[in-house]
């Protein structure tokens, strides 16, 4: 049936995490947004009575839905793969859709292996991602400089505009080292950066945000409070501004825009060179 009113379950089906089942599927998902999805998440699926009761759940909500499944699959072995094939979906395989064409083209035979995109197939490059979280948790907030020389990027902003997020992402996703340093409304009335943060004007980063957006995040923290108002939102914002355009600091508005997003511009615009993840 094709009855775009109806919710339409979604399934994502891995022998792993199925975070890259989950990516892919939602990055194809969001185009269409005129369609409400129910979304099924099925890891670990390495086993065949795994793959058999996989099936039975697919099955069972395509018997109670007026829309076919989708199914988005990285499984990797060919029988289990067979088992979900047969179910009353429809398979959206990126097996067969990216793996077996590169395998033509690069005249080579993949490895067949398993959790190689999100397990620790690479230790080394591993434990340089669980180092960079622990770094963007050491140095959180502007707890402790000590370790600054050893970052790719500092961010600077006011509270709440977005530091902490933005730094964990790109320590998880990129493996980076990311520090931040929120500016008081004090350091921000000087008109100058803090003097701790002089000998490394080259890995600062600024995040701005309007005083709108910032008012609602600051509510949900401290609600009716001095921090969160309107008037204190508009004043730490004007002075941001005026700080980083008189810094000369590169910046970016976090306002409407996602961690990823803002991760993806901070890169290009200082030319970090990231770690491989693979």
């Amino acid at each position: 049936m094709n009855n775009n009113a109806a919710v339409h379950p979604v399934f994502f089906v891995s022998d792993r995490t199925g975070i890259t089942a989950e990516n892919l599927g939602h990055a194809l998902l969001t185009q269409f947004t005129s369609i409400a999805f129910q979304h099924h998440s099925l890891p670990f699926i390495d086993s065949e009575e795994k793959a058999k009761l996989a099936a039975d759940s697919i099955n069972q909500v395509a018997e109670n839905s007026e829309n076919q499944p989708l199914v988005f699959s990285t499984l990797i072995d060919e029988d289990y793969r067979k088992i979900i094939a047969e179910t009353d979906a429809y398979i959206i395989d990126f097996f067969d859709t990216f793996i077996k064409p590169l395998e033509v083209e690069l005249c080579t035979a993949s490895s067949h292996a398993q959790g190689l995109s999100h397990g620790i197939s690479n230790e080394v490059v591993y434990m340089s991602r669980m180092d960079a979280i622990n770094f963007a948790l050491k140095n959180d907030d502007g707890v402790s400089t000590k370790e600054y020389n050893d970052a790719d990027v500092i961010m600077i902003g006011v509270s709440r505009s977005g530091k902490t997020p933005t730094c964990l992402y790109l320590a998880m996703q990129f493996g980076l080292r990311a520090a931040n340093y929120p500016l008081t409304e004090s350091d921000m009335e000087h008109g100058t950066l803090p003097e701790i943060l002089h000998p490394y004007r080259e890995k600062l980063f600024g995040l701005m945000i309007n005083a709108e957006r910032l008012r609602m995040i600051r509510e949900i923290r401290r609600q009716n409070s001095e921090y969160a108002s309107m008037a204190q939102c508009q004043k730490e914002t004007r002075l941001i501004k005026l700080l980083f355009e008189q810094e000369n600091i590169s910046r970016i508005d976090s306002s409407h825009i996602s961690v990823e997003e803002i991760a993806t511009t901070i890169i290009q615009r200082m030319r970090i060179r990231r770690p491989p993840i693979y």
